[in-house]
């Protein structure tokens, strides 16, 4: 094929400070509520990251997978719990290019379509989305691409391999010749034994490879055995034996951050804890590339109300107090659709609402059910709460807990738990939430992004110090803290001393500050919002991974913009 025109592609010429090519693989895009391409935070990452390439006229092409059924679809059963259903998706918004070509999975030719959202549709740079769901793959060929995040081990494995090796074919087909390939997380990590053989030379191969890791805990890190990534052709033409030679890893199970870390020059953890933490997990293994730190950010030309933030912007406490009830009264009205709750717009409304995990422990706050209790009926100060989320489809503990939830807070006529926890409803809950709850197990959240659109739409947060909020939370400034326990302790004394702490932070300080001073309430609601933006603003990380991780000389005004968001 002819070499393509990039100003085609993109409808744009690259700025002349982005103009290095580089493409950017992820397993998830959350780039619109119509396209259901994504999980959780992974996915808002990536898709933030896109908008604001585009909005940079950065030279970078996004490359991921199409799914027919996208993560699941988050719904009710008869008994009012939630159930997972997965219903096939379809869009005319994302075209066929024409363009198949055929990856080896199992020793075996499987089919793949390339398709194009191209950058007018959602203002993103281009994003090429591969698909194995065609007439001339056999059944269990077209379901690669079926389910992200296939609970089968072999199909996750060859979700892979058609993510990082069917990506970089598509590129070579297209004749586009990225200088830089940067993985967002390990899942396409088979791109690198696809460049291996194409330029014969590790170190050729790290020339051109940055990664992102996501993951606090090793055994977070996504790994399988050899000899099954062997069988399934996930080293391309290497053996086992080879790729342990190459890469120096010993033992029985492949491990996709290690390796990965080892083919890239340079690789980064998603806040300045994280990336603290990611050293010392790998210290000692031969072979690995720099760790920095890059703070995840969220963009805000998508996530922001308008009328919200020029409120803020003109210190307009009536403006923004109106603007609040009015988005509050939208939510209230999915509360009363899903629930057949009324909320009221005039009491504090907290929002517990984030990917569905453990260690996100979202029934801290009514771990002491007796205090729960006397919170919620609290007659001086009243307040709501409402909880959403989406565990992972095959997590019993997580869907068992989410259930959990519902019952127990059923009869109570102030709390709600919302399903379909996707882009658009968590837009709805950040816009309309008083106070954002954010209370993980200490070191678990490598980042963690919704509090700082929360802070961008008027939501104060109320947080742990975890992930991303050290580098932003200035307590009863900006913000809520939670006070941790010794992390020492038992797991279930940290988690009766942490709840005490939450509880005592709400009854003290939070609902007083709320219902007694409006003025000490919207300047800390004013302070976050000034605080987040442009320091976990999108823009920011996309000039940040061109800059640091790409290697990109940016001019001195680029820099100074950038150094005020550190400021």
């Amino acid at each position: 094929m002819d070499p393509i025109n990039r100003k085609d592609l993109f409808g744009y010429e690259p700025d002349p400070e982005y103009s290095l090519p580089v493409a950017y693989f992820s397993m998830e895009y959350a780039i619109d509520q119509a396209l259901k391409n994504y999980s959780g935070g992974l996915g808002f990452l990536s898709g933030s990251h896109l908008r604001s390439a585009f909005e940079l006229k950065q030279n970078l092409i996004g490359v991921g997978i199409l799914w027919k059924y996208g993560y699941y679809d988050q719904e009710r059963d008869g008994n009012a719990l939630m159930k997972t259903s997965f219903i096939e998706k379809d869009y005319s918004f994302v075209p066929d290019t024409g363009l198949a070509f055929t990856v080896q999975v199992h020793d075996a030719p499987v089919h793949v379509r390339a398709y194009l959202l191209k950058p007018q549709v959602f203002e993103t740079v281009p994003l090429f989305l591969l698909s194995t769901d065609l007439p001339e793959n056999d059944e269990e060929s077209r379901s690669i691409t079926h389910c992200l995040y296939d609970a089968n081990e072999a199909t996750r494995i060859a979700q892979s391999i058609v993510l990082g090796i069917g990506g970089a074919m598509l590129l070579d087909q297209l004749n586009l010749t990225p200088e830089i390939y940067h993985l967002n997380e390990g899942h396409g990590g088979a791109l690198n034994f696809y460049l291996y053989e194409k330029y014969k030379s590790l170190e050729e191969v790290r020339k051109r490879v940055v990664f992102t890791t996501h993951t606090p805990e090793k055994a977070g890190n996504e790994e399988h055995s050899f000899e099954l990534l062997e069988e399934m052709s996930f080293f391309y033409h290497l053996n086992q034996q080879e790729v342990r030679s190459l890469l120096g890893m010993e033992g029985s199970k492949f491990n996709y951050t290690l390796a990965a870390l080892k083919f890239a020059h340079k690789a980064n953890g998603v806040s300045k804890m994280h990336g603290e933490v990611a050293r010392e997990m790998w210290t000692g293994q031969q072979g690995v590339c720099e760790i920095i730190s890059i703070t995840n950010a969220q963009n805000k030309n998508y996530w922001v109300d308008a009328a919200t933030d020029q409120a803020i912007r003109n210190h307009d406490e009536p403006a923004f107090r109106t603007r609040k009830t009015e988005l509050k009264k939208q939510l209230f009205r999915i509360v009363a659709d899903q629930c057949g709750k009324l909320f009221d717009e005039d009491k504090l409304t907290i929002v517990w609402a984030r990917r569905f995990a453990g260690y996100k422990r979202a029934d801290l706050i009514m771990q002491d059910w007796e205090r729960f209790l006397k919170l919620i009926y609290n007659t001086q100060y009243p307040i709501q709460i409402i909880w959403a989320g989406k565990p992972y489809p095959e997590d019993t503990d997580g869907i068992e807990l989410f259930n959990r939830i519902i019952t127990r807070v059923k009869p109570l006529p102030n709390c709600a738990v919302l399903t379909g926890y996707e882009l658009e409803l968590s837009a709805c809950l950040k816009k309309g939430a008083d106070l954002w709850l954010n209370n993980p197990r200490m070191y678990h959240e490598a980042s963690g992004t919704s509090g700082m659109t929360a802070a961008m739409n008027g939501a104060i947060n109320l947080s742990m110090p975890d992930g991303w909020v050290p580098e932003f939370a200035k307590d009863g400034e900006n913000c809520f803290g939670i006070k941790p326990a010794n992390q020492e302790l038992p797991t279930d004394q940290i988690d009766r001393i942490e709840n005490s702490n939450l509880m005592e932070i709400l009854d003290r300080t939070v609902l007083p500050t709320y219902y007694l001073d409006n003025k000490k309430w919207f300047n800390i609601v004013k302070q976050a919002a000034a605080d987040v933006d442009p320091a976990f603003e999108s823009g920011r990380l996309a000039r940040e991974y061109y800059e640091l991780m790409y290697g990109v000389s940016l001019s001195e005004e680029t820099k100074e913009r950038m150094q005020l968001s550190f400021e």
